[in-house]
């Protein structure tokens, strides 16, 4: 039996499950300044999956890579969903004076 197709599936389900918090949370203490953060992964992600001779590796560094891409605009989203306040908004913090 080859069980690769089934470990593809559960490690992509995983991987989308994965960006969800990383966006919130990116998007809550950073902003959308870290969308540059999720562009280096995507692309290091895309452009190394040809490279990687193991297949499920390959195509789970494509996922990752697609995925961190698809997290750029979901970090722009987000803050629309902040503004429109469906998420908390961060507030900033007093500097301490000390």
């Amino acid at each position: 039996m080859n069980f690769d197709g089934i470990i593809i599936g559960i490690s992509t389900f995983a991987i989308i499950g994965i960006f969800h918090p990383l966006v919130i949370k990116g998007e809550y203490y950073f902003g959308t300044r870290c969308w540059w953060v999720f562009l280096i992964m995507g692309l290091a992600g895309l452009i190394a999956s040809p490279f990687i001779p193991d297949t499920m590796v390959s195509t789970l560094a494509a996922v990752w890579g697609a995925s961190s891409l698809w997290g750029i605009g979901e970090l722009f989203e987000q803050k629309k969903r902040v503004e429109k306040g469906w998420f908390p908004k961060r507030e900033k913090r007093p500097k301490d004076k000390a």
